[in-house]
C-alpha cells in the first residue's frame, strides 16, 4: 500500500497476485502470500517496483506473452518488444526523418496505443508520462515501446481497489524517487483516451511537423491539435485518430527500408 510506481497506482488483488507469481515464477495462487520469497526477495521486490518498475513489467509481460496471450495479440507483439530493446534508437532520433520515415513511426505509435487499451487479459495499460526515450526503433523499422517505467495497468475485470486514505499512507521507499506531496491520479479519472492524448501533445508534433505539403499538412495538424486537446472529448479524440491514420496510412511507401513489413506491403491490404 502506498507504493509511488505507476504500475501500482490503480491496484487490484488480480494484477498483484499475478505480479507476484510472475516474479517468484510459480504456478500456484498461494504465492500471493509471498511464500516462494525470502524476506530479501521481497525486499527487492517492493524496492523494484518503488524505483524502477520497467524491469519488473518485463518479466510480468515477457512470461504473458509466452503463455498466456493468444498468438498474434497485439498486445503480446508490443509488451514482447520490451525486451529487445536494448540496441535501439529512441524516437528523438528520428523527428528529422524523411517524410514516408515518419508517417510509418506515426502510424505504428498510433496503433500501439490502441492495443494498450483492448486485450484479452482484461488489464488496460497506459503512460503516466511520455518523452521522446519512451519508444525505440529497431533497425528494421519496427517501433516498441523502450522505457515501461511509466507504464500504469488498471484492472478492467475487478477495477481498482484504491483504499482510503491511501495517498496519506507512505512505505519506506515512497520518497526514493518522487516528490512526498506530490498527489496520487485518480483512478477513476483515466481513460482509454489518456495515452493518446500524451503522445498527440508531446511526440507526434514534433515527428510530423513540416514533413508534408499543403494542404496535407495542414489537415494533419488540425487532427493533432484536435487530439492533443480532447481531455473532455472521447469522441472527438478518437475521431481525431481515426482520421489522422487515415491520412498518414497513404504517405508511408513500401521498401527495404521498412523491413519489418517488406515486401508484404506489396502483397497485402493490411499495410
Amino acid at each position: 500500500q502506498g507504493l509511488s510506481s505507476p504500475m501500482l497506482r490503480c491496484p487490484s488483488q488480480r494484477l498483484l497476485d499475478r505480479i507476484v507469481r510472475r516474479y517468484a515464477e510459480v504456478p500456484d495462487a498461494g504465492s500471493i502470500y509471498m511464500d516462494h520469497l525470502t524476506d530479501r526477495d521481497k525486499l527487492r521486490l517492493l524496492y523494484t517496483l518503488s524505483v524502477n518498475s520497467h524491469p519488473i513489467l518485463l518479466q510480468v509481460c515477457t512470461t504473458l506473452a509466452r503463455l498466456e496471450m493468444p498468438p498474434r495479440s497485439p498486445l503480446q507483439a508490443n509488451l514482447g518488444r520490451l525486451v529487445r530493446g536494448a540496441s535501439a534508437r529512441p524516437l528523438r532520433d528520428f523527428y528529422g526523418a524523411a517524410p514516408e520515415v515518419a508517417a510509418d513511426l506515426a502510424l505504428q505509435l498510433l496503433a500501439v496505443l490502441r492495443s494498450m487499451g483492448t486485450n484479452d487479459l482484461n488489464y488496460f495499460f497506459y503512460f503516466t508520462h511520455v518523452d521522446a526515450g519512451t519508444f525505440g526503433v529497431f533497425s528494421n523499422g519496427h517501433l516498441f515501446i523502450r522505457d515501461a517505467s511509466t507504464l500504469g495497468i488498471i484492472d478492467k475485470e475487478e477495477g481498482s481497489q484504491l483504499i482510503d486514505g491511501q495517498q496519506e499512507y507512505k512505505d519506506i521507499f515512497s520518497c526514493l524517487t518522487v516528490d512526498c506531496q506530490s498527489a496520487f491520479v485518480s483512478c477513476n479519472s483515466i481513460r482509454e483516451k489518456h495515452s493518446l492524448v500524451m503522445v498527440c501533445q508531446e511526440l507526434l508534433p514534433k515527428l510530423l511537423k513540416g514533413k508534408f505539403l499543403q494542404p496535407v499538412q495542414e489537415k494533419i495538424d488540425s487532427f493533432l491539435q484536435h487530439c492533443a486537446n480532447g481531455l473532455a472529448d472521447d469522441q472527438g479524440v478518437n475521431e481525431a485518430v481515426a482520421k489522422l491514420a487515415e491520412l498518414l496510412k497513404p504517405l508511408r511507401s513500401c521498401d527495404s527500408r521498412f523491413a519489418y513489413r517488406y515486401p508484404d506491403c506489396k502483397y497485402s491490404d493490411k499495410y
